[in-house]
């Protein structure tokens, strides 16, 4: 390894300056997934950058865009779906997850509420609302790779959206709308509830379904990043921050003040903000 950034003064984030340490870039990039040839080779590309009072801040994202760029801007994405499958034990992190993604598409939306049926009462885990159409969904989380959805659960929530849909077909708030049942999972549905759905207008939502709009290719297309790829937190700081409803990298960027909020140091804040911009900025 050269030597040439070893008399360079750096900034960091509260201001002071400390001379620069390979050592601790090595370290963070091997954190994010780096191995050690990749690390040293990105070190040796950002020294001849390197100046006196450059920021901290300014080099970690510099040698965290680099290691995207070499391993060719899919190592985190590549993880997608085992990092959703790592939202948690309960269904409700998919649940939110579920509701950001409707609002990229367009809609308002409410999560995990309970509204009136001509019958009884139903707890709806996610109800996205535009322009007159009102879609009523059903979540289903699996920790499971290759699990599929069963016919029973397309039947269950036809049953339940048709009793919500005859209570607000006579309000006058809802005059007009049109109602359609929803279920979304992050793994599969079975042939007989894609027939079915297709059959009674049930709007199926899966990782691979429908092709050209599925889970994988909506997430892809608008960067809705789930915080469990986040290689900068550990995973009980993962849990801190979904147990407060922040499920997704976007959702972090909105509300950072979270991070010191759960206990991080503002040096470790400094390094999970860096790896946040570069996901963020880096679309398929």
């Amino acid at each position: 390894m050269v030597n040439t950034s070893k008399h360079i003064m750096v900034t960091k984030a509260s201001g002071e300056m400390e001379a620069f340490e390979p050592i601790k870039l090595l370290r963070s990039l091997n954190r994010a997934g780096a191995n050690e040839q990749i690390a040293h080779q990105i070190l040796l590309d950002i020294e001849p950058s390197l100046s006196n009072g450059i920021s901290t801040r300014k080099i970690y994202k510099k040698a965290l865009s680099l290691l995207r760029q070499k391993m060719k801007g899919s190592a985190i994405r590549y993880r997608i779906k085992d990092a959703l499958m790592e939202l948690g034990d309960s269904g409700h992190p998919f649940e939110i997850f579920t509701g950001e993604i409707y609002k990229h598409l367009g809609y308002s939306v409410e999560t995990a509420i309970v509204v009136e049926g001509k019958s009884i009462t139903h707890e709806m885990d996610v109800i996205a609302t535009s322009q007159g159409t009102q879609q009523l969904i059903e979540c289903k989380y699996s920790k499971l790779q290759g699990k599929y959805i069963s016919i029973q659960v397309p039947l269950y929530v036809y049953s339940r959206v048709n009793d919500i849909i005859a209570y607000r077909s006579k309000q006058e708030k809802y005059k007009n709308f049109s109602f359609t049942a929803g279920v979304v999972t992050n793994t599969r549905f079975s042939p007989d509830c894609i027939k079915y759905a297709s059959d009674y207008g049930i709007n199926l939502l899966s990782w691979d379904y429908p092709e050209g709009k599925s889970l994988r290719e909506i997430i892809q297309k608008e960067n809705i990043l789930p915080i469990t790829l986040l290689s900068t937190l550990n995973q009980h700081e993962k849990k801190s921050l979904i147990s407060h409803d922040i499920v997704t990298c976007e959702q972090l960027v909105k509300n950072s003040t979270m991070l010191s909020e759960i206990g991080l140091s503002q040096r470790k804040i400094q390094t999970v903000r860096i790896e946040l911009d570069v996901l963020m900025q880096t679309k398929r």
